[in-house]
């Protein structure tokens, strides 16, 4: 249920930001009853820190309460005795869930080998020529679970994401110290992008 909860506070905002949400969230309410039975605006400004509150609140009630109507409280270590397609399936058919927060669940909570794409998993694999440009996240989830070796997706999915933040950032690609910059496509245009950027800039 926790790491639940946090995965949904972390869509769109950074691991710290969730993070302070989540513990704020818990300082207000200690259980999730106390979660589900609150008023939304309440809900909302616990959660204020981790953006997207008006949004994020009332999804993670509406969780909870789905959660408790099918389990009778708010427990889901059951999903221990389920299969990966299973499990999948049961949390993504909770409100709001998607491909991403199921897998994040499935890999830190149930020790399966997922790889959870977020937005610097999906931009880094991208680049790397490993699924389509303009490909779905979603469709994105299939396409690595087919290429990428199941002992290797839950650390793969981490390093991606240090390189996405760390050097493979949105803008401006660090193409230059890349560690697999030999393994990628993009990177040859980028800093050829940016040679050819920098000629212009010192011609003028």
């Amino acid at each position: 249920m926790e790491e639940l909860i946090l995965t949904v506070l972390s869509q769109h905002t950074s691991d710290v930001n969730a993070a302070r949400a989540f513990a704020s969230l818990r300082d207000a309410f200690p259980s999730w009853e106390d979660v589900e039975a609150a008023g939304a605006p309440a809900v909302a400004d616990a959660i204020r820190s981790g953006g997207l509150a008006n949004t994020k609140g009332p999804r993670i009630q509406a969780i909870l309460r789905e959660i408790r109507e099918r389990e009778g409280g708010f427990d889901l270590s059951r999903l221990r005795r389920l299969g990966d397609e299973e499990a999948t399936a049961y949390l993504a058919s909770l409100p709001g869930v998607g491909p991403k927060t199921a897998a994040v669940v499935l890999a830190f909570s149930l020790d399966r080998n997922t790889l959870p794409v977020d937005t610097h998993v999906h931009r880094v694999t991208t680049r790397l020529g490993w699924v389509e440009p303009r490909t779905t996240a979603a469709v994105a989830h299939r396409v690595l679970a087919e290429i990428v070796p199941g002992e290797i997706r839950v650390p793969l999915h981490v390093g991606l994401i240090r390189l996405g933040r760390e050097i493979c950032i949105a803008r401006r690609p660090r193409c230059d110290i890349c560690p697999v910059f030999e393994l990628c496509p993009t990177g040859p245009v980028v800093l050829g992008r940016s040679t050819r950027r920098l000629t212009r800039q010192r011609s003028g």
